[in-house]
């Protein structure tokens, strides 16, 4: 019988009899066995199930592959790797181990594209392409910190390899090796210590199908169970997180499943059962956490106590924001002087009341603000004085005071003078202006590796920021940061340059600075591209008493390779509307202290934009309007020494990073009613574009 022939016969049944990527194998064997086709032996079986969604049918030429795993890690890759795989491209690997043993597989490089509807990888704990047994399926690209591994249940794994795109990447290489069941199996136990560490089974790899594991932690008697999860992860396709009836961890009686970014527990008694629990289908990264034991009557030494166990300092309490994220620092609060009493019993800033922004969370510091005489009230509801209305600036964060007018100046203004009345329109996926130029040269601010949350971090991981530059300064190591907004230049800031110092001229000349890209490790040179400078432009109005028109650009003596950690940060428009308490991050190496040394990892942090109105009271009237305030207002969070001329940037629901502000200056580091201010990118984008022709 022919391949053809043979590919017609398997493939002759319906669409509606191939469910979820896989022929009904009964089906599918009366088929082979009435025409009885020679050299069909029943382990190419699994491959003919799911050449049957092939359309249209194609040669049977397959792409499969048959390997026994032994103790000595072996590799196989797809098919073009690197150079990159063929659209319509189906290949399917059969691991086989002894019986005795497990298989494990981890993906050194792993880069395909990025929708898992065009191309993907899945991985089975059978040799048949079940969803039932389906252990994982991914797509797009992994960091070297964070490799796809997985492992099976058994002796017996199925990798298949699925491309429709016509885009090509590079593909994966694989390493597979036997490991012992018992070390799959192996898992839970008594801890006795007062403190310690436990994580899933073969953590961080993914944990393996069909585990029950049992700890039980035992303190001192008198001492309860503290038990903080740094890391945890269970996500799977069609689970309910309320429920988890398929992955979980059971501690006290509730599961736990999903992906957390916040999960502290305390124990009622000295002992403290942690049970987990994995199915026979979808793995992940599991958990990993840390215990201790603490004394119930002063379970936070020196420090408040959350509800949930958590430990933060005593500035924190009551000072209006929730630190311990079930809100108990600010319940019970007595208000200073300086606090409003909101309805719900919260104490907020009496800065906040009729700032138009809701800090109380019920609007009582709001409520009696309603619009005036002489006032202009916005779709959102916000109250502004009449004269914003059609004064061709929009005051209002909705533009509601510029939608009825005829002009449209500080609208989205488009390639051929159409106007977008659209708040944000550019790069956001839509297109709005006829000649599609509000999604053009948007190839910009996303982060290409698949990255872990990690609970409560604040190291970056590779890749995260990449944007994110480091500029030396003759032999002093890291001075300032910048961003990536093309191929030959970088956005920093202009008191890195002009300075009051001795190094007035020095810090000028383009020749004394180095920038580094793709950096995470000031220590490390791996997949860094170093440029030197070779121009340095500030701008012409920037003033050194008050920091106002705050920005340079730098352009690199030659362009950059743009790599998975190397990547441009997009520009916003200059009607792009960063709201008053938006999360936003800050990144870079400075100091991690007020008057302590700079950090040799990348640093983040989460910060919130401060409303301006407040901004310009906390700093006394010092604020511009090429300025803005991020931080927080208790203190505690903020950027430092050291990080100057770096970015803080913000995630738009289309997907896309955008830099709001360049950090400037401020008093102190993250001293409290003293947050951090930055230029505002949006007011100085036009000179920016001008300057550098992007």
């Amino acid at each position: 019988m022919e391949q053809r022939e043979l590919h017609t016969i398997t493939c002759s049944l319906s669409r509606r009899e191939i469910e979820q990527r896989m022929c009904n194998p009964n089906i599918l064997g009366s088929f082979i066995k009435s025409y009885q086709p020679p050299n069909i032996s029943d382990s190419f079986l699994p491959f003919l199930l799911f050449l049957c969604t092939l359309s249209p049918p194609l040669s049977l030429s397959p792409c499969f592959y048959r390997l026994e795993a032994n103790t000595v890690a072996q590799r196989f890759s797809s098919p073009g790797y690197p150079k990159g795989y063929l659209p319509k491209s189906r290949c399917q690997w059969q691991i086989r181990a002894s019986e005795d043993n497990a298989i494990f597989v981890t993906f050194p490089f792993f880069h395909i594209e990025d929708d898992c509807s065009d191309d993907f990888v899945s991985i089975y704990d059978s040799l048949s392409p079940d969803d039932s047994q389906a252990i994982t399926e991914k797509c797009g690209q992994r960091p070297p910190s964070n490799p796809l591994a997985v492992t099976s249940s058994g002796n017996i794994m199925l990798i298949n390899f699925i491309t429709d795109s016509v885009v090509q990447r590079p593909g994966f290489e694989a390493e597979y090796k036997a490991i012992p069941k018992s070390k799959v199996k192996t898992c839970g136990g008594v801890l006795s210590e007062n403190k310690g560490v436990f994580t899933s089974p073969l953590y961080p790899s993914f944990y393996p199908p069909s585990v029950d594991c049992k700890w039980t932690i035992k303190v001192t008697v008198g001492k309860k169970v503290r038990v903080k999860f740094t890391m945890f992860r269970m996500k799977e396709p069609g689970v309910d997180i309320r429920v988890c009836h398929k992955d979980y961890v059971d501690v006290m009686g509730t599961k736990y499943c999903g992906e957390m970014s916040s999960l502290d527990l305390t124990s009622e008694t000295n002992v403290l059962d942690v049970s987990f629990h994995s199915d026979e289908s979808f793995t992940d990264k599991g958990f990993s956490a840390i215990y201790s034991a603490f004394d119930p009557a002063n379970p936070c030494p020196n420090k408040f106590a959350c509800a949930s166990g958590i430990c933060i300092g005593e500035e924190l309490q009551c000072d209006g924001w929730n630190d311990c994220g079930d809100m108990s620092d600010e319940m019970k609060c007595r208000c200073e002087e300086d606090q409003y009493s909101c309805d719900n019993g919260l104490c907020k800033p009496k800065l906040w009341v009729c700032d138009r922004v809701n800090d109380c969370g019920d609007w009582s510091d709001e409520k009696s603000c309603s619009c005036g005489e002489n006032e202009w009230r916005c779709g959102d509801g916000l109250c502004m004085p009449q004269d914003v209305v059609c004064d061709q600036k929009m005051d209002c964060e909705d533009g509601s005071d510029e939608a009825s007018c005829k002009t449209c100046k500080e609208f989205f203004k488009c390639m051929n003078a159409q106007c977008v009345n659209k708040v944000n329109a550019q790069c956001d996926r839509v297109n709005d202006c006829s000649d599609d130029s509000d999604e053009a040269n948007c190839a910009c601010g996303t982060r290409p590796y698949k990255l872990n949350r990690i609970v409560g971090g604040q190291n970056a991981e590779l890749g995260e920021w990449p944007w994110q530059v480091s500029l030396h300064f003759l032999t002093y190591g890291h001075t300032c940061g910048a961003s990536i907004i093309s191929a030959k230049w970088l956005l920093s800031a202009a008191h890195c340059f002009v300075t009051n110092t001795v190094f007035i001229v020095l810090n000028h000349v383009a020749s004394n600075w180095l920038s580094y890209s793709g950096m995470q490790d000031q220590y490390k040179q791996d997949g860094v591209e170093r440029r030197a400078i070779k121009k340095i432009i500030t701008n012409p109005d920037y003033n050194q008493m008050t920091f106002d028109y705050d920005v340079a650009l730098l352009e690199l003596s030659e362009p950059l390779k743009f790599t998975n950690t190397i990547q441009p940060i997009c520009l916003p428009a200059s009607s792009h509307v960063f709201p008053a308490g938006m999360s936003c991050w800050v990144t870079g190496w400075g100091a991690l202290r007020e008057g302590g040394s700079k950090a040799q990892l990348l640093q983040k942090a989460m910060v919130k934009i401060i409303n301006d109105t407040v901004c310009n009271i906390v700093t006394e009237g010092q604020v511009t309007s090429r300025m803005l305030c991020s931080g927080f207002l208790a203190g505690g969070v903020d950027a430092c020494q050291g990080d100057s001329g770096g970015p803080m940037v913000c995630f738009e629901e289309s997907g896309k990073w955008f830099q709001a502000g360049i950090v400037s200056w401020g008093e102190g580091c993250a001293r409290r009613n003293k947050p951090g201010v930055y230029s505002r990118v949006s007011k100085l984008v036009d000179w920016i574009k001008k300057e550098t022709g992007i």
